[in-house]
């Protein structure tokens, strides 16, 4: 299977996703965000970063950019696709996933490894079973996830939650969330489950170099079902 990761101005980090995915032995290749197709690839990554240097909202401008017409077709299909940080960021700005990021409540940039707890959810990006703590770093400045109440309802209700800020007991308390996240969340999906965000960045905890591959499973999951 081939992976595509897109790539738009003031993307950073497509080469740490390119890496993690070519380390675990996957084909992937850069998509540029002029580009008006996707054909070949068999899962996209919308890498973190700060596509148009996050102008008027994070994400908001690289919504519109030609290649996201292929992406939303590609989505709405069923096929896979995961938004990581400023990726999610696009992906909710596109309407594929509920809600929004705004500023982190202390308004400070955050950069540290953040404790998760994976909830039951109808996710194909992840199969680790609900209540396993995943240890994975974030490094985002607009990673509060807000929503309506009506909206995190129907998410519940659809098992949309994929993982929550927690503690490293892997108790949820209600300031677990660095940023200020509603109700902790980390990172949702669609209710069909191909379509993954979440802020913090599991690429860069896939090739052990830090000490830890626990990112790998972010990835796998869809490898095995695909």
């Amino acid at each position: 299977m081939k992976f595509g990761v897109i790539r738009f101005p003031g993307t950073n980090c497509e080469q740490d996703s390119v890496h993690a995915l070519r380390h675990m032995g996957l084909s992937a290749d850069y998509v540029w965000h002029q580009d008006t197709s996707l054909a070949g690839f068999d899962a996209l990554v919308l890498p973190g970063g700060f596509s148009y240097g996050d102008y008027l909202r994070s994400g908001a401008i690289a919504r519109f950019s030609p290649i996201m017409n292929e992406v939303v077709a590609f989505a709405q299909k069923g096929h896979p696709v995961i938004g990581i940080c400023n990726g999610f960021q696009v992906l909710t700005e596109a309407h594929l996933l509920p809600g929004a990021l705004i500023r982190n409540k202390k308004l400070k940039f955050l950069c540290q490894t953040v404790h998760l707890q994976v909830q039951d959810s109808v996710c194909k990006w992840l199969d680790a079973p609900a209540g396993t703590v995943l240890d994975i770093p974030v490094s985002h400045h607009d990673g509060n996830y807000v929503c309506d109440p009506d909206v995190y309802q129907r998410m519940l209700d659809n098992r949309q939650i994929v993982v929550r800020y927690c503690e490293a007991d892997g108790s949820v308390a209600p300031d677990s969330a660095p940023n200020g996240s509603f109700e902790n969340i980390a990172g949702i999906c669609n209710e069909a489950g191909n379509v993954f965000g979440l802020m913090p960045h599991p690429e860069r905890v896939v090739d052990g170099v830090s000490g830890s591959t626990q990112g790998r499973a972010f990835f796998e999951a869809i490898v095995n079902r695909l």
